[in-house]
């Protein structure tokens, strides 16, 4: 198969998934996020390796986020927000986080293919994302992509889209400056 029309066919795969969000979670997402005092993130694999490009723009936009197992993110506590990408809902360090979350009374939303799985059912909001996952028993969903590959790359696209949205009072170039002020200059 040609490259090119691999990258169509992910395409519209992807315009699919993103087409069968609901508009309702993502509100409501974005709402608790503009509320908190400070935002976490959590994920593994793949999957915390998107959700720590939103942690990094909402740092960019002005906004207290820390990526959940780094050396310098603080402790956790009321007022707060985390949110976890988990594609199968299901695993097992996240479980615990979510659990813990739970017992501290910290709300948390859910980014995940399964709502109604484990940390679904802890969750305070989720946003479900109707993506192919090997780890889903009685498969709904097809992917011409390995492994989690659609959910992942959604996650990435929600999370930009909700950073947009946030911003949307201000022009793309106003910004630019302000994200310019935060970004890395130590590179």
């Amino acid at each position: 198969m040609e490259i090119k029309k691999t990258l169509s066919l992910i395409l519209d795969e992807l315009k699919s998934t993103c087409a069968g969000l609901k508009e309702a979670e993502l509100q409501e997402l974005e709402n608790r996020i503009l509320k908190a005092n400070r935002i976490y993130v959590a994920g593994a694999g793949r999957s915390l390796m998107v959700i720590r490009g939103l942690a990094m723009r909402l740092m960019h936009i002005g906004l207290n986020a820390y990526v959940v197992g780094e050396t310098v993110t603080p402790a956790i506590e009321k007022g707060d927000f985390l949110i976890i990408a988990s594609g199968s809902g299901e695993t097992k360090t996240l479980t615990v986080i979510a659990q813990k979350c739970k017992s501290m009374d910290i709300p948390f939303g859910l980014i995940t293919t399964d709502p109604d799985s484990t940390i679904g059912a802890l969750a305070d909001c989720i946003v479900c994302v109707n993506a192919a996952s090997p780890k889903l028993a009685n498969e709904k969903h097809s992917s011409i992509q390995p492994g989690g590959n659609t959910f992942e790359q959604s996650v990435l696209l929600i999370g930009d889209a909700l950073i947009i949205d946030m911003t949307s009072n201000k022009s793309l170039h106003e910004s630019n400056i302000e994200l310019m002020k935060r970004h890395a200059n130590l590179e």
